[in-house]
């Protein structure tokens, strides 16, 4: 077995900083910021091959993606 990377365990502090506060905090707000939606409506799809599924998704994407660019210019 290959170890890649390893995690450091922070040790338990007898008097809170607030210090690891900050920093989830942080990362919540930089989760915030990415990408809101999938561009795809909420719903129930069927569809007769994964092809059409694919194009279904692509268009969605697409559409979306156009309105994100046009929002942000």
């Amino acid at each position: 077995m290959i170890t890649v990377g390893h995690r450091r365990e922070r040790p338990i502090a007898m008097q809170a900083d607030g210090t690891l506060l900050a920093e989830g905090a942080r990362f919540s707000e930089t989760i915030a910021q990415l990408a809101k939606s999938t561009f795809i409506p909420k719903g129930v799809y069927r569809f007769r091959s994964h092809r059409d599924a694919n194009k279904q998704q692509e268009d969605c994407l697409v559409q979306g993606l156009g309105r994100l660019a046009v929002e942000r210019a």
